[in-house]
């Protein structure tokens, strides 16, 4: 099995996403949208702006 992502209905009928491992674990998810269409727009947008993006711990200040 692939990477993928998941496009689904949550149980108050807005449209969500998860992105699945290649061993089928859940790895994120998305915030709830109120159209299909918007939330494929952000799985677009992830697999066109992130493969740059930094890492930032943000923990450095907290003691952690």
């Amino acid at each position: 099995m692939a990477y993928k992502f998941e496009v689904y209905k949550d149980k108050a009928g807005e449209f969500r996403f998860r992105f699945r491992a290649s061993n089928g674990e859940a790895m994120f998810s998305s915030e709830g949208y109120s159209a299909k269409a918007s939330a494929l727009a952000a799985i677009d947008s992830i697999k066109k702006n992130a493969p740059g993006a930094e890492t930032v711990d943000m923990t450095k200040d907290a003691g952690a």
